[in-house]
């Protein structure tokens, strides 16, 4: 690598997410004018500039990291725009009271998707998989997008609206038995990808989704250069965080915790 090359790279480290914005801005008032980038842009590599258009949905009681980690990740690809849709344009809840403000409504999301992302959560997934016209636009809009994805208990929405059949998919650690439910294979891999479809494990598993997505539509350099920019190396103070490491006692507290989501569920998939 010359020097040119390396010193380009150093300085967009610092400004992918900015330019990212800037792409998206320019994209949504074209056919005006682009103003000129604020840094050489003469030695980026072309793959680096896309046009996606991703969706990231949004319904009451979803986990906001969910939602938040990919998005930091997918909103810093130089060219994509990502769109927060909803039902309504109101402001939406998580399940811990932070609130979210769509961009769009169902009606008003483009058809053609080259991502549709769904969250998870727990009595607020429940709830979307049982809603109607919420799993009308899942079912429409995931069956014309290009990648159909989910994080965490998200991939419930996914199965319920026919997506998962016949495919490898993961979840939270918690409900990833019930997959079958829809005629899938649960996967222990954190990402899960099975053609069109690409499913995360539990939460925090979205920031691996993200970086995932990164080097799909980009390349290894480009991903490397967001995963430093966002500092993602971590060392937690504990190994519990994977099912197959914590301590016995930990993972069973937890799912006694929440037995009854577990089968609240089970119950709905069965027709309960």
């Amino acid at each position: 690598m010359n020097t040119e090359r390396r010193e380009f790279l150093r300085q967009l480290t610092c400004v992918l997410p900015g330019l990212a914005a800037l792409a998206q801005t320019a994209s949504a008032q074209a056919p005006a004018k682009t103003p000129p980038p604020a840094h050489d842009m003469s030695a980026m590599p072309p793959g680096w500039m896309g046009k996606e258009v991703i969706a990231q949905v949004l319904y009451p009681g979803f986990t906001a990291l969910d939602l938040i980690g990919p998005h930091y990740f997918l909103s810093s690809l130089m060219g994509a725009k990502v769109l927060l849709v909803a039902k309504s344009k109101e402001l939406v809840s998580s399940d811990t009271g932070v609130k979210i403000m769509p961009d769009v409504t169902f009606a008003e999301c483009p058809a053609a998707l080259d991502l549709l992302c769904l969250p998870g959560g727990t009595t607020g997934t429940l709830a979307a998989m049982q809603d109607p016209e919420t799993i009308a636009f899942i079912r429409k809009a995931g069956g014309e997008a290009r990648v159909v994805s989910s994080i965490c208990t998200g991939s419930l929405i996914l199965g319920v609206a026919g997506l998962l059949k016949g495919k490898k998919a993961t979840s939270h650690w918690l409900v990833k038995d019930l997959l079958h439910h829809f005629g899938a294979t649960a996967s222990d891999d954190r990402v899960v990808e099975d053609g069109n479809v690409i499913t995360a494990a539990g939460v925090t598993a979205g920031m691996d989704f993200g970086l995932h997505m990164s080097l799909k539509w980009r390349d290894r350099e480009y991903t490397d250069c967001l995963a430093l920019l966002a500092e993602y190396d971590p060392h937690p103070p504990t190994t519990a965080g994977d099912p197959a490491k914590a301590p016995a006692r930990v993972k069973q507290l937890m799912t006694d915790m929440l037995a009854g989501f577990h089968a609240k569920v089970e119950t709905v998939l069965k027709g309960g």
